[in-house]
């Protein structure tokens, strides 16, 4: 497939791109390099024959069409977001630019390329997340059909999105596909997020921040195993279809944290127990307390099922983390601080 994949540089998008350049797919990776981007996590392919980056922003629709006309995709990958919830609260006008706005310039740059005669089985595959349907309580899982009830700046606004999608496809005729993932994991993921952040605090002898009491769930996503079933949504999913993509791994926050901090056992004894390093900290606003999505569609339909266990995933996740600080470096010289963000102020 010649695939064009928005937000290439970011953790969901590099993880895609590598498996996509692996499998043979000719790819075409379209970044605005915010903050959260880094093309160091594309270092094993960059040199490929078959790899092309340009940096521009999906809000450009001008900028999108010339670059969709002269790449001809036979999919675009629509990954491109902005996505910490945290950030969301403090600043949510950037998550309606770019989740909004941005999405909507994209899939008008799509609709001229389907009218002015796409390839046959030309797709558009919009790749969102379960925050959309809100939060569950003890039991039941999120499906395809499950309402929509966002509650976070960045959840509304991926809502928001996936209803442009979807409208696109109704009204114009866009075959377009939408994908809505739990919780991702694994290298490269930028060091605000609950994981790498956790590892850096053990590693560093810091106290690890816990929202609340921990008791927040989530179904976590190994981003590997994410790209194989996003590349297979790209190939086989049906145009005007939504599939949920999950690791099948519920898990409350603080048993995920204790589950590092006995890796982190297990790697650094002398330092043990880790655990002493948890600190319960301010709750965020409006945190939604649990979600679980049902993927047995696209295992049914696709023929996808996550190949990592938690245990298997979160190993070498650490493992991974703890033999690559020179990455994390680079990331905190280019000004991030690891500062707590998502207290309600205005930003």
């Amino acid at each position: 497939m010649r695939l064009m994949v928005t937000g290439g540089a970011g953790f969901i998008g590099s993880a895609v791109i590598r498996q996509a350049i692996a499998d043979g797919h000719t790819v075409l990776n379209v970044d605005k390099l915010t903050y959260a981007a880094n093309l160091e996590n594309l270092t094993p392919i960059a040199d490929s024959p078959n790899y092309e980056f340009v940096e521009a922003d999906i809000c450009d629709g001008k900028n999108m069409a010339e670059l969709v006309m002269g790449f001809r995709p036979d999919t675009i990958m629509h990954l491109a977001a902005e996505s910490h919830v945290d950030r969301s609260i403090d600043g949510p006008a950037a998550f309606i630019e770019t989740n909004i706005i941005g999405t909507f310039r994209l899939l008008e740059a799509a609709r001229d390329y389907k009218e002015a005669g796409a390839p046959e089985g030309f797709r558009f595959h919009h790749i969102s997340t379960d925050e959309v349907f809100g939060s569950l309580g003890a039991t039941g899982e999120f499906t395809e059909e499950s309402n929509y009830r966002p509650n976070s700046p960045y959840s509304a606004s991926k809502a928001s999105s996936d209803m442009l999608v979807r409208a696109w496809g109704e009204t114009f005729g866009l075959p377009v596909v939408i994908s809505n993932c739990s919780n991702n994991y694994g290298p490269y993921q930028f060091p605000e997020k609950l994981i790498p952040v956790v590892i850096d605090a053990a590693r560093g002898q810091k106290p690890i921040p816990v929202y609340g009491k921990g008791e927040n769930v989530r179904d976590w996503l190994y981003v590997g195993d994410h790209a194989a079933a996003l590349l297979l949504v790209a190939s086989e999913g049906v145009p005007g279809e939504t599939y949920n993509v999950g690791g099948r791994a519920e898990m409350t926050n603080i048993d995920l944290v204790r589950t590092i901090c006995r890796l982190m056992d297990e790697r650094f004894p002398a330092n043990a127990p880790h655990e002493k390093l948890i600190t319960f900290v301010t709750d965020r606003p409006g945190h939604d307390l649990r979600y679980a999505v049902d993927c047995s569609k696209i295992e049914r339909e696709l023929g996808w099922t996550p190949a990592k266990t938690l245990e298997e995933g979160m190993a070498e996740t650490v493992d991974w983390y703890l033999g690559n600080d020179d990455w994390a470096e680079g990331i905190r010289q280019r000004g991030f601080d690891g500062a707590r963000l998502g207290l309600g102020g205005k930003g």
